[in-house]
């Protein structure tokens, strides 16, 4: 099965955040199990249609890391591999 997204829906596949406490030692993600906030984009859909017809721009494209809005995306698995849908709008930043 293949994730191709619709609209202004962005597939991402969530980047675990490595934590280091203050004294240098890493925590791993079993401790704090909290939604992810960054991500790798996958997949970007064609962009919400607009009343003109046309459709909006999309601002990411895949292989960049995002920063998103801990609550926006839904969560999907694909063959025991999860994923998350988001929209554009929920996008907050590019890493680089």
């Amino acid at each position: 099965m293949k994730l191709t997204p619709i609209s202004d829906h962005i597939v991402v596949k969530p980047v675990a955040a490595e934590e280091k406490s203050a004294s240098g030692i890493i925590i791993p993600d079993t401790v704090s199990k909290e939604r992810p906030e960054r991500g790798e984009v996958i997949s970007v859909g064609p962009g919400r249609e607009l009343e003109t017809g046309s459709r909006s721009h999309m601002d990411v494209q895949p292989g960049q890391v995002v920063l998103f809005k801990k609550y926006a995306p839904d969560e999907v698995k694909v063959h025991g591999e999860e994923f998350l849908l988001i929209r554009m709008e929920d996008i907050m930043a590019i890493v680089e």
